[in-house]
């Protein structure tokens, strides 16, 4: 097993470690779901243990969300440990899932009415709370899925170059593979091979 192969291998997608299918409807709406508890600055640990607590009580399409409320959202973020960010992310997730009902019907829709990457990444970044942090964690695990070509983090660049690693060698669903992987090295071990424990977001 090659040296690419075995740090694919080690290092799975996010996307897998929360055991989310994004190659279903509902799983590309987990996954986005996901992709706005990463997106803020808050350890991955966190963000992944807020996903499965709104996994948990069932709260995984736009509709419960919006019928779950404030309040519950609230609650749950609590119970994930997302403390720091509670009221602002149940504030935002409401809003973005009231524009994405009213505005597009859905995030299939969404992607359906978008001619190229760059505007479906400018709809996304046009809700309130997605910044560029959010929509490059979202859409770069969507290559091979989507037909998108999203541009490679700067985070999984520099590991790249440090680790003589030709990102142009890949493409669509492999490329995402190994982004996500050298994203993970880059955030775990950090600039100088020591485990970083600051607070970083995996984009």
């Amino acid at each position: 097993m090659g040296r690419v192969d075995t740090l694919c291998s080690n290092l799975p997608l996010y996307s897998e470690d929360l055991g989310i299918d994004i190659t279903k409807t509902s799983g590309r709406f987990k996954w986005f779901l996901a992709s706005i508890l990463f997106g803020a600055r808050i350890s991955e640990k966190i963000s992944m243990k807020t996903y499965r607590t709104f996994e948990k009580y069932g709260i995984l399409s736009p509709e419960k969300i919006l019928d779950a409320g404030w309040d519950e959202l609230v609650r749950i973020l609590d119970e994930g440990r997302y403390v720091r960010y509670d009221f602002s992310t149940a504030t935002k997730l409401l809003n973005i899932m009231k524009e994405l009902k009213e505005k597009y019907g859905s995030l299939e829709e969404l992607y359906a009415h978008s001619g190229n990457t760059e505007e479906l990444k400018s709809k996304l970044m046009g809700f309130k709370g997605i910044g560029e942090v959010t929509s490059q964690i979202f859409l770069r695990e969507l290559r091979g899925v989507w037909k998108i070509d999203v541009p490679v983090s700067t985070k999984a660049a520099e590991m790249a170059e440090r680790m003589n690693i030709d990102l142009e060698e890949f493409e669509g669903g492999e490329l995402t593979r190994i982004e996500d992987a050298l994203v993970k090295l880059y955030l775990r071990y950090g600039k100088k091979g020591k485990i970083r424990r600051g607070i970083q977001s995996p984009g």
